[in-house]
């Protein structure tokens, strides 16, 4: 009778008085085909009795919570740390959390991200377990999935020649309910980039409804690497639970018919069986698809966003649409296909619509191609509140159509960031916006400013009363003082604000040593997937990002003749159609100061910005 090893990692929790391990190991008897021609030997690695001494405060466990939740995901559950499940309850509202269910729960991820001698002796008993059993599969639920991906891309895997070779060779590993690809987790724990691991296979299952702090991880172009898609929607739960994810059918289909077919030597048998029995799934169409496009070589995409016809008349524009059919014919004239182009005006882009075509535009990328993402509508700021219900900062927005000053119907850059910051460093994708995030007003018989104001209830958040003067004053926030990769300026002039695009919430680590995050990225960029393995700072992707106007100033919009444009959009077609950057001495940071002239002769006191790294590359 054959063996098979299976190493478990709990997740988050006091698990020493839970029957977790049995659990697990009555969840893969009935998950692995053919269970009962094989032996199980089931080994455990439990880290709690470590973590007892790490010394967090319920401040710092509120802190935590908050530094998980702003990473995009929008509730919290209130997990019970015997049962391994969470209730309900919603980050915006009031925490009904005890002390020690915060410290077990958001405490513990945020306590393992930022002590390091936490996590050194995590590695270390973990290498040497993995050393000693030799397992054959690696199961690593939530945190322990943290715990396992810091351990095996780190020097003592690159420094152990015999332990590397068995993970390369023998070991699967599973990643389930993971914070792997969290922005707060890979921002501080790997500088905004999830690397493929040293081991034969990864699959990470994921499910789009669990809710505590876990995320979807994309590695375009790395064969041993497989996103499998466990959907499961438990009432009352938090869809975290470890034997749901062990025991679907996605995941038996997927994970344990291929490892129990190469266990017991039926692999070929057991995989023509399956292929007869089922349709392609979905999680093996996109692999498919992934494949080819790595082969397909270079392509060009864009997607083009405006807003004319906004619901409320008062923030009605005129030239959203024109600048869009403009961009796309400059576009054509530069190469890109119009079926390769795609459009969303009005009604059509909603939140929702903007951020799932957004995705289509970046999720099949691969080395080479060139990618363009262009709005022309409203911007504005939404101040927003921090762990303590105190607004600490505001969010840079574009404004959708269905736009209610929510973050569900916003697009901010915490909500974009994921899609692009795994794009390999030789895509290039472009970012351009029409609009402008001050606040806006129309003026009789001018022109069009794009930018709403907030609503009183919403304006209230960001002030504060000065009783001395007897007037409403802006609320002070905290100093930052992160520069941009260009070494331009600051990425935001007002500290308080989180500027679209820039990938806030993956630079927390370097916030006080931009420089430390520039050596980081170009490390990365000479490496790149060659840095698996290497515990050394890697950094996200950044794309080139160009704006209409300075975060104070606002956008206007232009009438040429009879027809409305945005003025940024047009002066920028204008001078792109001259061939400014075909000039020796031409550069991107020279054609916005060209389009800054012709806005100022325009009577637009506006000046465009560039965010992006250095060097710049072109912008199409």
């Amino acid at each position: 009778m054959t063996t098979l090893k299976i190493l478990g990692i709990h997740g988050l929790g006091d698990h020493r008085q839970s029957p977790w391990k049995r659990d697990w190991q009555d969840a893969l008897r009935t998950a692995i085909p053919n269970a009962q021609t094989m032996s199980l030997e089931f080994r455990f690695f439990e880290y709690d009795r470590i973590f007892e001494e790490v010394d967090i405060s319920f401040t710092d466990s509120l802190k935590a919570l908050y530094k998980l939740a702003s990473s995009g995901v929008s509730h919290w559950r209130d997990e019970s740390p015997q049962e391994g499940r969470f209730g309900v309850a919603r980050s915006e509202g009031v925490f009904d959390s005890t002390r020690d269910k915060l410290r077990w729960t958001a405490g513990y991820v945020v306590a393992w991200v930022e002590n390091e001698v936490f996590r050194k002796q995590l590695r270390a008993e973990f290498l040497d377990m993995v050393a000693r059993e030799k397992p054959d599969v690696i199961l690593a639920h939530s945190l322990g999935s943290l715990i396992c991906y810091d351990a095996l891309i780190s020097r003592d895997v690159q420094g152990n020649a015999t332990l590397k070779r068995h993970l390369q060779k023998s070991v699967t590993f599973v990643s389930l309910g993971s914070q792997i690809a969290n922005a707060f987790v890979i921002g501080n724990l790997t500088g905004g980039r999830v690397m493929p691991l040293p081991v034969s296979f990864w699959y990470h299952l994921y499910n789009s409804e669990d809710d505590v702090f876990t995320a979807p991880v994309s590695l375009p172009g790395v064969p041993n690497f497989r996103q499998v898609q466990t959907y499961f929607d438990i009432p009352g739960w938090a869809d975290h639970d470890a034997n749901q994810y062990l025991k679907h059918v996605a995941t038996v289909q997927n994970v344990w018919s291929g490892i129990s077919a190469e266990t017991t030597g039926e692999r070929g048998f057991l995989g023509a069986a399956a292929s007869k029995d089922r349709a392609e799934s979905r999680e093996e169409a996109q692999w498919r698809k992934q494949t080819e496009n790595t082969r397909r070589g270079a392509a060009r995409k864009a997607l083009l966003v405006g807003i004319s016809e906004y619901p409320d008349p008062r923030n009605r524009l005129y030239g959203c649409v024109n600048d869009v059919f403009l961009m796309s014919s400059l576009l054509q004239e530069n190469g890109f296909r119009a079926d390769d182009i795609r459009i969303v005006l009005n009604h059509r882009a909603t939140a929702e619509g903007i951020r799932s075509r957004m995705k289509w535009l970046m999720e099949d990328a691969v080395p080479g191609d060139q990618l363009v993402f262009y709005f022309s509508g409203h911007g504005a700021q939404m101040p927003s509140y921090n762990a303590e219900e105190i607004v600490d900062h505001c969010d840079e927005t574009l404004v959708p159509w269905d736009f209610d000053w929510s973050p569900e119907r916003a697009v901010i850059d915490d909500q974009i960031v994921g899609l692009y910051s795994q794009l390999h460093f030789d895509t290039r994708l472009t970012m351009i916006f029409d609009c402008c995030h001050s606040g806006g007003m129309h003026r009789d018989g001018g022109p069009a400013v794009r930018g709403i104001t907030p609503p009183d209830d919403i304006r209230h958040r960001a002030l504060r009363w000065d009783f001395e003067r007897q007037i409403w004053v802006p609320r002070p926030f905290a100093e930052d003082s992160l520069l941009d990769d260009s070494g331009a300026g600051r990425w935001w002039e007002q500290n308080h604000v989180r500027r679209l695009g820039r990938a806030t919430i993956l630079r927390e680590s370097v916030r006080t040593d931009s420089g430390q995050y520039d050596r980081n990225r170009e490390l990365a960029e000479s490496l790149d997937v060659a840095l698996v393995g290497k515990n050394v700072g890697h950094a996200p992707y950044l794309p080139l990002i160009l704006e209409a106007c300075h975060e104070t100033e606002f956008a206007y919009e232009y009438r040429h003749g009879a027809e409305s444009y945005g003025a940024f959009t047009y002066m920028l077609a204008k001078r792109l159609r001259k061939n400014e950057l075909s000039k020796p001495d031409q550069d991107v940071s020279k054609l916005l100061k060209a389009i800054a002239m012709d806005l100022s002769a325009a009577g637009r006191t506006q000046h465009p910005q560039i965010c992006g790294p250095n060097p710049l590359p072109q912008v199409f």
